[in-house]
């Protein structure tokens, strides 16, 4: 694991993808600090992680696009199919990789709430709450996104289709004002990302929605290793 773990950093930042990604990243993330705080005098940063939540859906893709599909295209799949180590261990390996560049770039908005706390009040509650809501969200997005990876050799494809995957997860409590079902709606509820995340956004962290994150990414890291499972041996 910690040997495709380092394998898929080096290529982050051999690859002008990394790079692109973190410029994108903070410079969105910097825009909407600007806008809602730095120009209104608001010491309530979270709207930014709202909104952090939807450019996301278009980032993660991007950024998960090649872990897998790009193998199939260049043919190492095959390299690491035949490895000695398991198919769980390349999945949480390239997974790591994808949240340690994530992770990288959240880092650098720390000093959103240091600001803050510098000319106003800051809700340390809310903060944290937000901040581990946004991990748990980024990794539920990149276990999604690399699954849909595992299924397709084109980048593009990969990208398109984890963009409308994941903006069905988001979008899900909209569809409700569609159905006229109850039982559907429920579900729709139920399974709604943004639903999940109100909660974390006022800064309480229910262990039922936090359960939530970790389901979704713990069932799609499974899907990605059965998925190359039966690759490795058809």
């Amino acid at each position: 694991m910690l040997a495709i773990f380092k394998r898929e950093m080096r290529a982050y930042f051999t690859d002008p993808l990394g790079y692109v990604f973190l410029a994108v990243f903070l410079f969105v993330c910097n825009l909407n600090f600007y806008l809602s705080n730095l120009t209104n005098f608001q010491s309530d940063f979270s709207p930014i992680f709202l909104n952090m939540i939807l450019f996301l859906t278009l980032l993660i893709p991007l950024m998960t696009m090649r872990l897998w599909s790009d193998e199939k295209k260049q043919k190492t799949d095959q390299l690491l199919l035949t490895a000695p180590v398991s198919t769980t261990s390349v999945v949480l390996g390239k997974f790591s990789a994808a949240m340690a560049l994530f992770l990288i770039g959240l880092a650098f908005t720390v000093v959103y709430p240091i600001l803050v706390n510098a000319k106003g009040v800051l809700d340390v509650g809310k903060t944290v709450g937000n901040y581990v809501g946004i991990i748990l969200v980024a990794a539920a997005y990149i276990s999604i996104s690399l699954f849909v990876s595992s299924l397709t050799k084109s980048q593009i494809v990969s990208a398109i289709c984890s963009i409308l995957a994941l903006a069905l997860f988001v979008g899900m409590d909209l569809l409700v004002n569609f159905s006229t079902s109850p039982i559907l709606n429920t579900i729709f509820v139920f399974l709604s990302l943004v639903t999940r995340y109100r909660n974390i956004f006022i800064g309480v962290l229910p262990l039922s929605d936090i359960f939530y994150f970790i389901s979704v990414t713990g069932i799609f890291l499974f899907l990605t290793s059965r998925v190359i499972e039966k690759q490795r041996w058809s």
